[in-house]
């Protein structure tokens, strides 16, 4: 690896391998939620900033980190985080502009609860009003 690029320093400009090497990437807009240590430990946060960082250069997620949440809303999401002994779920929607994580919580049961979907829908409202 190293060898190659020290050929691509060689064989063009600086500017232009910077520019190759440059990721286009989306915002991420916090709309509620946060990801802290703790009560997440450091390896499930640097797992979820990883796979946001995926989601933020375009990558399309599928199971078992991430699956479509429909009731939610369109382009809405959820990423499973694995935690020791607890499963986060992050709530997020693709944008054409940005990456919305709208809730982050505790995964307790097999079904997302009634109230965190609704919570949902509730914190995308006054961002869909702008």
């Amino acid at each position: 690896m190293r060898l190659l690029a020290h050929f691509l320093l060689d064989s063009m400009s600086l500017a232009t391998y910077t520019n190759t090497m440059t990721i286009d990437r989306k915002a991420v807009i916090w709309v509620h939620g946060e990801l802290k240590s703790p009560p997440m430990s450091s390896a499930a946060r640097i797992e979820a900033g990883y796979l946001l960082g995926l989601v933020q250069e375009g990558v399309s997620l599928k199971m078992p980190q991430s699956r479509p949440m429909p009731q939610i809303g369109p382009r809405c999401h959820e990423l499973r985080i694995r935690d020791e002994s607890t499963n986060w779920r992050i709530i997020y929607r693709i944008d054409d502009r940005a990456i919305l994580v709208v809730d982050i919580f505790k995964k307790k049961s097999a079904a997302t609860p009634k109230r965190v979907i609704e919570a949902c829908k509730r914190h995308l409202r006054p961002y869909d009003r702008k």
